[in-house]
């Protein structure tokens, strides 16, 4: 953490949004009421290396993105930025370089937040240089059915550094990095794997995925095969 006069609260939220649904635009809804940060950045994953490939171009998820998060509904109350350094880094993307560029960008007078859901939560120990994130960003995780944030479900060595590094909003909201906030009351349960084998069977998973996405990924028939 530092000891500089914060100017500034920005909360990222990265992920695969293969497609985007309703349960990301809940995440985000969630933190930005709790922190109120100033700025929300949204950033879709390249080349994620622990994930198989994926099945829509940066481009369509990228205008998914746009359409659940910026576009006519406004549903967040926070502006809305789509960061799109990791579709255009070449290499495999890994959480710790996008921080670590998103901290050069803001400089060290910024609280910058990073949202994740319960599920990624349980295997974080096994992302890139993991215990640094806290470096450059507070870490903030929400659970979802199925995926408990108590002890019994979290790694040992992750629920310690956690539990270490509690916080309130307030003090997440007044500092530039190092802390983490689990909120357990979030039950939003959607899943991209449950929404692609719908729409693979001719579903229309209306209840799971923002009316504007769902137009998008039928008029450019995504996720058919």
């Amino acid at each position: 953490m530092t000891g500089n006069a914060i100017n500034r609260c920005v909360a990222l939220l990265g992920g695969s949004f293969d497609p985007v649904h309703n349960g990301h635009v809940a995440l985000a809804n969630y933190f930005v009421d709790l922190i109120k940060p100033d700025e929300l950045r949204i950033i879709p994953a390249g080349n994620p290396w622990q994930k198989d490939g994926l099945h829509a171009s940066g481009e369509d998820r990228v205008a998914m993105v746009r359409s659940a998060f910026g576009g006519a509904l406004g549903v967040m109350q926070v502006p809305v930025n789509i960061d799109q350094q990791e579709i255009l880094r070449a290499s495999a993307t890994y959480t710790i370089d996008t921080l670590r560029a998103v901290r050069k960008e803001l400089g060290p007078d910024v609280s910058i937040v990073f949202l994740m859901g319960a599920d990624q939560l349980q295997h974080l120990n096994t992302w890139q240089e993991w215990q640094k994130l806290f470096d450059y960003a507070h870490v903030c995780a929400a659970s979802r059915p199925g995926f408990a944030m108590d002890a019994a479900h979290i790694p040992s060595d992750v629920a310690q550094e956690l539990n270490r590094r509690e916080g309130t909003p307030v003090q997440i909201r007044s500092t530039a990095q190092g802390l983490a906030c689990l909120a357990p009351n979030l039950e939003v349960d959607i899943s991209a794997t449950e929404i692609r084998a719908a729409l693979q069977r001719g579903e229309r998973p209306i209840s799971l995925v923002p009316p504007g996405v769902l137009d998008y990924i039928e008029q450019h028939h995504l996720y058919k095969s």
